[in-house]
């Protein structure tokens, strides 16, 4: 069966793209076909595999709102790695579907009915979210079966993170009811700083108050996530330069461990 994993959080610059692609790689070097779907306008997942988001032409918003068959706008990246891209026009797509509710009497349900035929093709398909909780994320949420959500272990963050978890909850009871967090897991840490070690415990606390699971795997801070795609043009997890990819590797060992208990590979 396919899984449907989105990364969200409504805050941005805590690493959802560079959690993606570089699950998307370790799913890959297993042998696991994979989409990446790219709902950021920001274009992030292309330029991770070398490839200039501007050159492309069609992307998600023109399938969500029926002006390209989704199969027109999928992308190989990478052995066993497709992507549907994001485009400028993504920045439009919440007043072009809300300003024309005749045509889109279903706006949450866009994204759901376009893709319903690409689960036999792929394993696991991921999605990147913006930093927002609008009418994109909320396509993402009712099309999705389960979300990965990344925290920075700083205040604003933390609040972010309080935010979403509770947008989730009631998105499901509302909209889509098959909907669950797979857990939570931190970002862009600095172990020997007092602020993250205090927010980390805080926020495990939480996480055990609230039978939420938390991931053991710490995300450092680390320039070698963005050096892998700039000098060899791949994530970290599919650059054979770098031991950086270790960290997602370990964060999926979890997740496998947690979410398919019965999964052997």
């Amino acid at each position: 069966m396919t899984e449907i994993i989105a990364v969200s959080n409504n805050k941005g610059g805590i690493l959802k793209t560079t959690t993606v692609v570089n699950l998307a790689g370790v799913l890959a070097r297993k042998g696991k076909k994979v989409l990446i779907v790219d709902a950021d306008n920001q274009d992030n997942a292309l330029l991770s595999f070398d490839l200039n988001p501007d050159e492309f032409e069609v992307g998600l918003v023109d399938v969500l709102i029926g002006k390209a068959d989704v199969n027109d706008t999928i992308v190989n990246v990478h052995e066993n790695i497709d992507v549907i891209p994001s485009t400028f026009d993504m920045t439009g797509f919440e007043f072009a579907v809300l300003t024309k509710l005749d045509k889109f009497p279903k706006p949450f349900m866009l994204m759901k009915e376009s893709f319903s035929k690409l689960k036999a093709d792929y394993d696991y398909i991921l999605i990147d979210t913006p930093p927002s909780l609008g009418l994109v994320v909320g396509n993402v949420f009712n099309y999705a079966e389960k979300v990965l959500i990344p925290f920075v272990p700083e205040k604003y963050s933390k609040r972010s993170l309080m935010k979403v978890l509770t947008t989730i909850k009631t998105f499901a009871l509302k909209q889509n009811p098959n909907l669950k967090v797979i857990g939570i897991f931190p970002t862009l840490v600095r172990e020997h700083t007092k602020l993250h070690r205090r927010v980390l415990q805080e926020v495990k606390d939480y996480a055990k108050y609230a039978d939420l699971k938390y991931f053991n795997t710490d995300i450092p801070v680390s320039i070698r996530y963005a050096s892998s795609i700039d000098e060899n043009h791949v994530p970290a997890t599919l650059d054979d330069t770098t031991s950086a990819g270790v960290h997602y590797e370990l964060l999926w060992k979890e997740i496998e461990e947690h979410e398919y208990k019965w999964f052997s590979n």
